[in-house]
């Protein structure tokens, strides 16, 4: 598999480099491809970083307090940051549902109308599956129905 010129990003999202496309470059070839691979297995290696340090943290952090409000304070900051982790692991589920379509090569085409997603919004949310214009539609129809 070729390597791509921003593998530097592999070692931490603080380290990403935008892809830089060549002119006449064919869209979603093995190089952005990789790019993009990198990219999400980045994400997905800090988000489970951040689940060991919450698992760390509460086991560390765990202790009964004899007043009910210290411990209500506690038990509510456990319960912030058990939900923020479980949306991260949907997150990862979708990283990882994301990596299978850059594998199946349907990774950057818009799940409703196949056209091109494009890179720059791809760099913004590498696991869209929607181009502007679909999501934008999406959205309209979401406030009609639920505003």
């Amino acid at each position: 598999m070729p390597k791509s010129s921003t593998s530097a990003e592999s070692n931490s999202l603080s380290n990403f480099t935008p892809y830089k496309e060549k002119k006449g470059e064919e869209y979603m070839n093995e190089n952005q491809k990789e790019h993009f691979r990198q990219l999400l297995l980045a994400w997905r290696r800090e988000l489970m970083e951040e689940v060991d340090r919450t698992m760390s943290h509460l086991k560390d952090e765990a202790a009964n307090f004899p007043d009910p409000a210290d411990r209500a304070s506690q038990e509510e900051e456990f319960s912030l940051e058990l939900r923020t982790r479980d949306r991260e692991r949907k997150l990862i589920k979708k990283i990882d549902s994301t990596l299978e379509l850059i594998e199946n090569d349907d990774y950057g085409f818009c799940h409703a109308c196949g056209v091109e997603i494009g890179i720059r919004r791809l760099e913004a949310r590498p696991t869209a599956t929607l181009c502007v214009d679909c999501k934008t539609l999406d959205e309209i129809k979401e406030k009609q129905v639920g505003g």
